[in-house]
């Protein structure tokens, strides 16, 4: 099987061709690392390419031959978001502040990668510490779509859908804080997963808004994300807020029949200032549910209209909170030549931060300074109980609820980092999910007017993987058959 062939496939596939001897990990790694090497640089989506993935995927091939490795994903290469920690590879979260830190042990979920036989391949770009949606503010230069480029990936985990889009790696890990995954996976056109809050342990995940925060993957179809998630999910005695849950079954997802089953739309998400061509994509998906026997209503959720500013009180408290430990002096990034402590503060993290993760500290200490703690941070958790009021209120009446991902579609480079508020206000579509703590999903459904991805964003109860994943793996099915 030649290079062009391997990196055609999805992460499934590989992993069959693999265990069938049809190719080996040694030959898939060194694939896309002679991809990435060629074409990387059009697209910027690695900060840390792993030149000795090549020896550790010889190791790998010996060891499925042995029997050790058994996985369907053993031998198949893999990137993962530079947020989480990989033993003696560099984690910088796209920042000046770690351009340095290599950490001594394994994100649990890394963990879980190697324990599956899986070769890492590289650490994506991303926005500085995850706080951004185009991944322009990365301290590595900005990520380029694959689709366009003179457009955003989206963000913060834009390298690890960009590198999946451009056939860079069959399969990534994100994080998600108020859409960083699904986002981007909407604009890459690829498949992004955001689980349940605690489903994958954040051991090792260096924490943007630690009640907010969830690894999960991002591949090209549904069934490499339920696998992929099957690989990192479950109870992990280092994170207290890691859940024992149980894993997807696969047969039940390829089976799954949408008859029957009803689907919320809420009417904020198709609101005004919804792109046409968006809701245009996705509602043509929802029909295709409703032509295969699903009932589908509309519902209103009206404190939606409060997502925003309940997100980003609670994301930027968290933040200041989480980012105060970067001082100059245990890790990371430290001026030379100062002459007292107060300096090196001042200095270390003045020109360690970039200026949206500068912006989100000055607004955390803002919300939670005394005299304005009631007026902000109370009030957001107040908010945050009725948000999850309304949506425990709406899977009460229905098995998924379905939107929009982002009101548009990628957008070009340099819109946002001029006006901050425009890309906070890009994210109203994803942050209620986070809020609340449910999964969701961002599948494509298609493509507007100038040939950029859509992407239509299934949202399931709590530890309810199981329906979402059916639901997208159904909705794949369906297109095919529509276009037939």
């Amino acid at each position: 099987m030649d290079s062009e062939q391997i990196i055609k496939l999805s992460a499934l596939e590989l992993g069959k061709a693999i265990k069938n001897k049809e190719t080996t990990s040694e030959e898939a790694t060194k694939a896309y690392l002679d991809a990435i090497r060629e074409n990387d640089g059009k697209y910027n989506s690695y900060i840390t390419v792993r030149e000795e993935a090549l020896a550790e995927a010889k190791l790998i091939d010996e060891k499925i031959a042995s029997g050790e490795l058994t996985g369907a994903f053993a031998g198949v290469p893999v990137a993962v978001k530079d947020n989480m920690c990989t033993e003696g590879v560099l984690t910088t979260c796209g920042s000046n502040m770690l351009h340095n830190f290599v950490p001594p042990y394994d994100a649990t979920a890394v963990r879980k990668l190697k324990e599956e036989g899986m070769v890492i391949i590289g650490k994506t770009n991303m926005d500085e510490f995850a706080m951004g949606s185009t991944t322009e503010t990365s301290f590595f230069g900005p990520t380029v779509n694959p689709w366009g480029e003179n457009r955003v990936p989206g963000g913060s985990s834009g390298g690890s859908a960009a590198c999946v889009a451009a056939k860079l790696a069959p399969i990534s890990l994100g994080s998600d804080t108020g859409g960083s995954i699904r986002q981007p996976a909407s604009f890459c056109g690829i498949t992004g997963l955001k689980p349940t809050y605690g489903k994958v342990s954040r051991y090792g995940l260096v924490a943007f808004g630690s009640s907010l925060d969830q690894i999960g993957p991002m591949g090209r179809d549904a069934l490499d994300v339920a696998y992929m998630l099957n690989v990192i999910s479950g109870e992990d005695p280092k994170d207290q807020s890691s859940a024992d849950s149980s894993k997807l079954d696969l047969e039940a997802v390829k089976n799954f029949d949408v008859k029957g089953k009803t689907i919320g739309l809420p009417e904020q998400y198709f609101a005004e200032g919804m792109d046409e061509d968006v809701r245009a994509r996705v509602m043509e998906a929802v029909k295709l549910f409703e032509q295969a026997g699903a009932k589908v209503e509309t519902f209103p959720i009206p404190i939606m209209d409060y997502a925003i500013p309940t997100y980003y009180i609670i994301c930027c408290a968290e933040a200041c909170s989480n980012l105060s430990r970067y001082d100059g002096i245990k890790y990371g990034y430290a001026p030379e030549d100062v002459d007292d402590l107060m300096e090196l503060y001042i200095r270390s993290r003045s020109e360690g931060f970039g200026m949206e993760v500068k912006r989100r500290i000055m607004l955390g200490n803002f919300v939670l300074s005394s005299g304005y703690y009631d007026a902000y941070y109370n009030k957001a958790l107040q908010a945050k109980a009725l948000i999850k009021k309304a949506f425990d209120e709406a899977f009460a009446k229905y098995d998924v609820v379905i939107g929009p991902v982002a009101p548009t579609a990628a957008l070009k480079a340099g819109e946002s980092l001029s006006d901050p508020l425009k890309m906070y206000l890009g994210d109203i579509c994803t942050v209620l999910i986070n809020i609340v703590g449910v999964p969701a999903i961002s599948v494509p459904c298609g493509f507007t007017s100038d040939n950029l991805p859509v992407g239509m964003q299934i949202i399931g109860k709590h530890f309810d993987e199981q329906t979402i994943m059916g639901f997208t793996y159904a909705y794949e099915r369906l297109s095919k058959e529509a276009k037939q």
